[in-house]
């Protein structure tokens, strides 16, 4: 796995994977990178307001905890893949330090035309390119 190599020895065999919360896909996360976005969350969260109970119940509802085996090898329970509809192919797409897990049928099928694409990335960072960063 090369992006173990990536990853600091610490953390490098430890992983959370859990349902997307917008599309229809898993995430891969380094327990590092879930880790924060835990901070971030406890943050926000009171676990005493009903609403906030119901986003956490439901935000740890469709997620594992995952290991490396000796082979370098990680078991992700069926019930997630379920969750997604995957079958026996699976696409893996690196995004933003984290890995994304598609049944390869839906992955193949999500695409933007060339020119919306295009279009989205002018609108998202067209003003910003040149700022410092902060």
């Amino acid at each position: 796995m090369a992006f173990k190599k990536q990853m600091p020895a610490e953390t490098r065999d430890h992983f959370v994977v859990r349902k997307d919360i917008f599309e229809n896909c898993l995430v891969l996360y380094s327990i590092e990178d879930w880790n924060r976005q835990l901070d971030k969350i406890r943050k926000r969260i009171n676990p005493y307001n009903r609403e906030h109970n119901k986003f956490l119940r439901n935000f740890f509802k469709g997620t594992a905890e995952l290991l490396l085996d000796s082979n370098n090898r990680m078991l992700i329970p069926r019930r997630l893949f379920d969750l997604i509809g995957a079958g026996r192919d699976v696409v893996l797409a690196g995004q933003d330090g984290r890995i994304e897990i598609w049944d390869a049928e839906v992955y193949e099928k999500i695409d933007m035309m060339a020119g919306d694409f295009a279009d989205l990335a002018e609108k998202l960072m067209g003003n910003n390119i040149n700022e410092p960063d902060e």
